[in-house]
């Protein structure tokens, strides 16, 4: 494989919505979505009103790449060579001596080889993207409120009423129906919670359009959810820069299932209507599949093989099963790089936008936690008689296997020439040439470091 990546030779340019071409406020949404749980679990499903409470010290315990096992309430850090590098029950972290005695040096008993291992199954959940990480606090918190009630109790029945407020906040119908909290307040006041496009993505969206181009949207988020967003960040007048959009598309299934498992729908007031066989014109569309999509794309390039370009914020839902299953180049968008370098808090709002949810801010998401370390290294705490040892984490090993590049924002690349040359991740290049404009400080550092 060539050892850069190039916008120039790619066909197609696909984006996922959310966290990607649409970046949030994180403190503001992280506040959003943490209440949307915790008032449904306290006044629906009887839970300790104390986790209505959230203060500024208790967001440090989200991170990014954290597996939590659904049995017994533990937390989880993984190395790229699936032992354990840190573990906390609920909010309170392990001590190493605890942490040994309780996974040892071996692999943790759900992993797996890379491909084969999901980010979600019956018994554990992995945290990827920043919808996810007010829900590890929760769920975190709901594991100390257990464990005190029940005097240390070693197994946890939570995730049912997890899942029933995922529902009842983010059903198909909630955003319609003004159903649960998220919502009716993101309607309510979007430039609280939302950045709208610079006008240099703006510009570079168009140039790609100008350059022949087949511009997609893919994102999991339902019609109606996805018209506001867009109308918001881009204006109205988006609908112009993308040839087709496809929503509710219930990645990463829209990769991985079979077409006839997964059929595209047809849309009407942002309402799926018919299940088609075949995807035939550009167009708006409704759940769906990557291979009736790309056999579409081949005949509106003309090409057998035409390149497609992925740009997604989740491992799990966007790059992954786009390099996995479908064989695209993909661009992962990761925060992580903005926190790592300067470590400057979110942009604030202004004063009159106080309201509602003022509550307790969080520390924006993408910046470092002091209780989990480094998402890109880690180390095993030294025990008697032994050293620390470095480990890249298991979600870094992740980003050099399946990510072409890594990009803090869109915004980071909108000024360069389509023809720009990046530095692609392979295996015959440095484990940090492919984030641009620059690694991880804490890479950088440790470049010389093996994997274990």
């Amino acid at each position: 494989m060539a050892q850069h990546f190039s916008l120039a030779a790619c066909d197609v340019v696909g984006f996922d919505l959310d966290h990607t071409l649409c970046r949030y406020n994180l403190p503001e949404s992280a506040l959003l979505i943490y209440n949307s749980f915790a008032q449904f679990l306290v006044k629906e499903k009887g839970y300790d009103k104390e986790l209505l409470t959230v203060t500024p010290e208790d967001w440090d315990f989200c991170c990014k790449g954290l597996a939590l096992d659904l049995e017994d309430g533990n937390f989880i850090k993984l190395a790229d060579n699936g032992t354990v590098l840190r573990a906390s029950h609920g909010t309170k972290m392990m001590a190493p001596e605890v942490l040994a005695e309780e996974y040892g040096r071996k692999e943790w008993k759900h992993f797996m080889s890379d491909a084969g291992m999901a980010c979600r199954s019956g018994k554990y959940y992995f945290y990827d993207n920043y919808f996810d990480l007010p829900g590890a606090l929760l769920c975190a918190r709901v594991v100390d409120s257990l464990t005190k009630r029940n005097n240390g109790q070693k197994t946890f029945d939570f995730w049912k009423d997890i899942v029933a407020g995922i529902q009842h906040n983010y059903k198909m119908s909630a955003f319609k129906e003004n159903c649960g909290i998220y919502f009716p307040e993101i309607k309510r006041d979007p430039g609280r919670y939302l950045h709208t496009c610079p006008e240099s993505v703006k510009k570079w969206l168009q140039q790609l359009k100008n350059a022949g181009k087949i511009l997609l949207l893919i994102t999991s988020s339902h019609s109606d959810y996805c018209r506001l967003l867009c109308e918001y960040i881009l204006g109205n007048d988006f609908t112009d820069l993308f040839d087709i959009v496809i929503t509710n598309a219930l990645k990463p299934g829209f990769f991985s299932h079979s077409p006839n498992q997964r059929p595209f729908w047809t849309l009407e007031n942002d309402e799926e209507q018919e299940a088609l066989p075949s995807l035939d014109k550009p167009g708006w569309y409704s759940q769906g599949n990557a291979v009736h999509l790309y056999e579409l794309l081949k005949k509106m390039t003309g090409k057998n093989e035409p390149k497609v370009v992925y740009f997604g914020d989740s491992m799990h839902s966007d790059i992954f099963p786009a390099r996995h299953y479908s064989n695209w180049e993909t661009v992962l968008i990761l925060e992580e790089l903005r926190g790592d370098r300067d470590g400057k808090p979110e942009e604030s709002e202004p004063l009159e936008k106080k309201g509602k949810y003022e509550g307790q801010k969080a520390k924006p998401l993408n910046t470092l936690s002091k209780k989990w370390g480094s998402f890109f290294i880690d180390s095993v705490s030294g025990l008697e008689n032994t050293e620390d040892s470095l480990f890249y984490t298991w979600s870094c090993k992740r980003i050099s296997t399946y990510s072409t590049i890594a990009i803090p924002s869109i915004e980071a690349i909108a000024e360069l020439p389509l023809d720009y040359k990046f530095s692609r991740f392979s295996s015959s290049n440095s484990k940090t040439a492919g984030y641009y404009p620059n690694p991880p400080l804490i890479l950088s550092n440790n470049e010389t470091l093996t994997t274990k």
